[in-house]
């Protein structure tokens, strides 16, 4: 399940819940394409419980291209 950010600490996949967009980002493999401050400033950002990429599959969000790679969109 998806949760608003309320701290990055401890957390590895981050969701942007924008419709035009529903990728997890990999905050391990961040690159400056993946505009996550853009996303955070604009509340965009969400968690995974649990914090897997699988889960974030599960719940619909598409590989971001730049960070985890294999991107379907």
């Amino acid at each position: 399940m998806a949760f608003p950010i309320i701290s990055l600490d401890g957390i590895r996949y981050l969701g942007n819940r924008a419709s035009a967009h529903m990728e997890v980002h990999d905050l391990l493999a961040e690159t400056a394409q993946c505009q996550l401050p853009e996303m955070l400033r604009a509340g965009n950002a969400v968690r995974f419980d649990p914090d897997t990429l699988e889960q974030a599959h599960r719940e619909g969000y598409d590989n971001c291209a730049w960070c985890i790679g294999g991107s379907t969109r």
